[in-house]
């Protein structure tokens, strides 16, 4: 089901290529609602130590429900991501997880999916020369390589992620601040990617969660065309979507779906 606000259509049908860039999460936008995160890659593998693969769980246990509860306050819920996600990173640190094995099960990403059309947003974007940032709290590493096995790492996509790096070939952290799903608006963008869109003003926002909105500079967000995909307990956040969102998604809606809604996103 697409439900879309009064007046969104009317607010962006003179939007023209050039002032248009498109800021994106990844996992269960751009992939299917029920596909696996780039996190949970290594745990589908084969590669790594089962030990690694129950802690993992574990966590994902406790503090994936946090992470989808609308009613906890911003602060809480940022605070206790932050620590979610730094210690998923010390299990890879913890076992010693090697860029090898990184790389293996990079290899193997059946467990990620695109929504049906999305590579056909991504191909339509590039064709009309506008800019995809991709501000990632997943693992960089991986949608890189998932864009490049389904040749969509187009010159224009520009992934902002946790990238691992690696100390004489074992993992000891990510290369820059860590990146989880409610601090979007602390990231900071390359200076190379703020040339590029300082003279767009219009912005497609794709994410599926109410906290994607924040990759969007404040000032900004009432005039971007937001669009939230809400796949997990739907009735419960449905009317907060709503009110964050100018376009609701659930029921995994696909690209082709939008495409028939939003000319704006494939001309």
């Amino acid at each position: 089901m697409i439900i879309i606000k009064n007046g969104t259509l009317e607010r962006v049908k003179d939007w023209t290529d050039d002032s248009i860039y498109v800021l994106t999460d990844f996992d269960r936008t751009i992939t299917v609602g029920n596909s696996e995160s780039s996190w949970s890659i290594l745990s589908k593998s084969n590669v790594v130590p089962k030990e690694y693969i129950e802690e993992r769980q574990e966590l994902f246990d406790y503090y994936r429900p946090i992470e989808i509860d609308e009613t906890l306050d911003y602060d809480t819920k940022s605070k206790l991501m932050t620590e979610w996600w730094n210690k998923h990173i010390g299990l890879f640190v913890k076992y010693r997880l090697s860029e090898e094995v990184i790389n293996n099960a990079a290899q193997n990403l059946r467990v990620m999916s695109f929504r049906d059309g999305a590579r056909e947003f991504l191909k339509n974007m590039k064709d009309r020369n506008i800019p995809v940032i991709i501000i990632s709290a997943g693992i960089g590493n991986f949608i890189e390589q998932f864009l490049i096995k389904n040749n969509c790492n187009f010159d224009n996509i520009y992934i902002v992620s946790n990238f691992l790096k690696f100390e004489n070939g074992i993992a000891t952290g990510v290369s820059d601040n860590v990146i989880h799903s409610l601090n979007k608006n602390e990231v900071s963008l390359p200076n190379n990617i703020k040339e590029l869109i300082e003279n767009r003003k219009n912005i497609i926002l794709l994410g599926d969660s109410t906290s994607d909105i924040r990759m969007a500079r404040e000032e900004a967000r009432n005039q971007a065309l937001k669009i939230g995909f809400l796949e997990e307990k739907v009735e419960e956040n449905k009317t907060y979507y709503q009110e964050q969102f100018d376009v609701v998604c659930t029921g995994n809606t696909t690209y082709n779906e939008l495409f028939q809604k939003l000319p704006i996103l494939k001309k």
